[in-house]
């Protein structure tokens, strides 16, 4: 490699396996190759710290935006994670203890002057559903509990909400339960493992019949159009992997509020890439870990948000 090549990693899951149609980290990955980066591409196991150097042994990539062939793997990268100019931590949850220790060895490695695209420390602060809790005036009626009668009566108050672990993506293991229904004391038991875990429950929103809005933030600030998912036929969640469907809306006002309440508490956490996932008028989770959708409202609306994404990451190198 030559001195003037800039080097930019990625982590995430295999590569193999994504979906390049819609996979907002491929997209991500060709904007960065098209302004001359070097890809670097490790996945967890490729990450180890050495008497406190953390380290990275990786392959060099390039990408294709073609469905059939994507990328194709080049030679070795070995050597300190602060080699590199910016870091893409794209790890799809789940969030548990592995993910976390990989946000310390990228934090060894920004505290050794890498950018890390989001920043580790606040990857573990921001959990995509408690946070709300930090907006409440943009959230609606809420309880984060492992307290099986707390629940109950959260539900005699709201009469119906929506339940979910505080650990789940893609809308797997989520409820709407209705007060009476006869299988609403076990769904509860069940989420909360019998008292011994917290669960999040939210008063249900009908809006959801009109989709879940995904707004993307980068560096605080809203792309213009939200990319709506409306549940399939006989579905309650707007997520894609569970058949949403997928359109693009222009932001309203009361979303570009709400942006405004949360964008720039995200940036100055040094979160470069957000989500917001909004039904109706309220926010309901904000997703900082991979947050996808970029390809989508890139198709609807003749955008590069990709591109939009590497101005802001010029931005903050030069800083």
């Amino acid at each position: 490699m030559t001195d003037s090549q800039r080097l930019l990693g990625v982590v995430m899951d295999p590569i193999e396996s994504i979906q390049p149609g819609k996979d907002s980290t491929l997209a991500m990955l060709l904007a960065a190759q098209s302004r001359g980066w070097t890809l670097i591409y490790f996945r967890q196991n490729d990450l180890a710290v050495r008497d406190g150097a953390p380290l990275g042994d990786g392959l060099q990539i390039k990408v294709y935006d073609d469905t059939s062939r994507w990328y194709e793997t080049g030679e070795q990268w070995v050597g300190g994670l602060e080699e590199l100019q910016v870091l893409l931590m794209r790890k799809d949850p789940p969030f548990d203890m592995e993910y976390i220790y990989t946000t310390y060895i990228l934090e060894l490695a920004e505290e050794r002057g890498l950018l890390v695209i989001n920043k580790p420390a606040s990857l573990r602060d921001i959990n995509e559903k408690v946070y709300t809790s930090w907006f409440p005036d943009c959230a609606p009626a809420s309880l984060i509990t492992r307290n099986l009668d707390e629940l109950r009566r959260f539900l005699t108050e709201q009469e119906k909400i929506v339940v979910k672990p505080l650990d789940g993506m893609g809308g797997r293991s989520v409820f709407i339960v209705t007060h009476g229904e006869p299988n609403s004391n076990v769904i509860l038991e069940t989420l909360t493992d019998n008292a011994s875990k917290f669960t999040l429950a939210q008063r249900y929103i009908p809006e959801i019949a009109e989709g879940d809005k995904r707004i993307l933030l980068i560096d605080g600030s809203p792309i213009e159009y939200a990319l709506a998912r409306i549940p399939a036929p006989g579905e309650s969640r707007g997520n894609l992997v569970m058949g949403a469907k997928a359109e693009g809306r222009e932001l309203t006002q009361r979303d570009r509020w709400l942006c405004s309440r949360v964008g720039p508490i995200l940036r100055a956490k040094g979160i470069v890439f957000a989500g917001l996932d909004i039904i109706g008028d309220y926010l309901t989770e904000i997703n900082v870990t991979s947050p996808t959708g970029i390809r989508e409202l890139d198709r609807a609306f003749g955008l590069n948000i990709a591109d939009t994404l590497f101005d802001a990451i010029d931005r903050l190198l030069q800083k």
